[in-house]
């Protein structure tokens, strides 16, 4: 009986051990990432400065140099985001004090009308700082966001117009209301409105939205289509096409990824389980797509029979099946929490092991390289010869944001 007691405490004891060795390794990967992220980051800051409203960073050049832009184009808000997370990540108040004046620098925006991506230009900067040091004036300033990018809904078509116009690559068809996947991002904006001052209006425009999203811009597989263009009149969905896919019928990497964020992103705010049964059947088709290492080639369908480019897009002669880490960062950090409103943990396990991936030195850049930027091998747009392998802000923000939900995850 001593006998069988001891073999059941050394059993136990062996469990406990590998518990805690595990647990070790998974905050010992974290804490390695974080340190290289806040480095690296200290590093960018010298090289931009302080805040201009002209000095956001965005991708490299070919030379190795530092790209960035003024608060008008779709990406400044990824910076001061990402500089949210390296204070939540390590509690340390020197990023937050740099994460405010950077997200200070965009409050001209909030009266901004002229395309979609308000969300992510105001909720990933505005929205973190309002979450992680509230003051009165965030949440005034994403409120006026959220009524200037309400101003792009139409009754009509009950959607957000996501450009102002749009040509297909073959210049056979030319919309004044297009709208993109990638639009699901900014609907987090106008939940977060709707529950701070209690008006439905964001709420009805973001559900409205997501409805006819899900209604055209899904094929039956729940593959993407990118753009989806409108008529005017009759508010009826007239074309599918691509701006930044291989080509119209083929399935865009990271427009995929926005679908699998947006809409269980949706279906948190709604909790309608129609949203939750698009983002998993979204998702599911996606990591069918994947290689070994969990990071997607840009396009699903680079190369493949059936899948014409546009006769003015560069990827006509430019076929190479590149990877894409943006894609990979922003399906990742959705992954996560896809898992823990779905209840099905293989989403989870996904998630774990494509930021393993990400973070493995094929992706992550070495310390001082890459222009600052924590990720490589992204693509922005190989139809307009845009951002070819090279780092995007909005990758970096996307894995912190993973990296931050995963810390999450093992301290509860």
């Amino acid at each position: 009986m001593q006998s069988k007691q001891f073999v059941l405490i050394s059993f136990l004891l062996i469990l406990a051990t590998a518990c805690v060795n595990k647990n070790t390794e998974k905050e010992n990967f974290i804490n390695e990432n974080i340190e290289f992220a806040s480095t690296q980051t200290d590093k960018m800051l010298q090289a931009v400065g302080e805040p201009t409203g002209k000095n956001y960073p965005r991708t490299m050049k070919d030379n190795g140099e530092l790209v960035v832009t003024n608060m008008y184009d779709w990406t400044p808000g990824f910076f001061p985001g990402s500089l949210w997370y390296l204070y939540e990540l390590t509690g340390d108040t020197k990023w937050r004090d740099v994460a405010e004046k950077w997200t200070l620098s965009l409050e001209p925006l909030k009266t901004f009308t002229d395309h979609h991506d308000l969300g992510f230009m105001m909720y990933c900067s505005y929205g973190n700082a309002e979450r992680l040091a509230s003051k009165p004036e965030y949440k005034d300033i994403l409120i006026e966001s959220a009524n200037s990018l309400s101003t792009r809904f139409s009754d009509k078509t009950d959607a957000i117009k996501s450009w102002n116009n749009f040509s297909t690559w073959d210049d056979s068809f030319k919309s004044s209301y297009p709208v993109i996947i990638d639009n699901m991002m900014n609907l987090e904006m106008l939940f977060y409105a709707s529950k701070v001052t209690g008006n439905k209006k964001y709420y009805d425009i973001a559900v409205k939205h997501s409805d006819t999203t899900m209604k055209n811009q899904f094929r039956d597989d729940y593959t993407t289509y990118h753009v989806v263009s409108y008529d005017t009149i009759s508010g009826k969905a007239v074309n599918k096409a691509t701006a930044q896919g291989f080509s119209d019928n083929s399935t865009w990497a990271r427009g995929q990824a926005w679908a699998i964020y947006g809409f269980t992103m949706v279906y948190r705010e709604t909790k309608d389980r129609k949203y939750l049964d698009v983002a998993t059947k979204a998702a599911d088709i996606y990591l069918k797509n994947l290689a070994e290492d969990l990071v997607p080639v840009w396009d699903f369908n680079v190369g493949e029979e059936g899948y014409l480019p546009g006769s003015r897009s560069y990827a006509v002669g430019f076929q190479e099946k590149l990877k894409d880490t943006s894609a990979a960062a922003i399906v990742c950090s959705a992954l996560f929490e896809l898992g823990e409103l779905s209840g099905n943990k293989s989403y989870t396990d996904n998630a774990i092991k494509m930021l393993q991936s990400l973070a493995s030195p094929a992706y992550r850049a070495a310390l001082g390289t890459n222009a600052n930027f924590i990720l490589m091998h992204c693509v922005g747009s190989i139809p307009h010869k845009f951002e070819i392998d090279k780092p995007l802000v909005y990758a970096d923000y996307y894995f912190l944001e993973a990296l931050t939900r995963y810390k999450k995850l093992i301290s509860e």
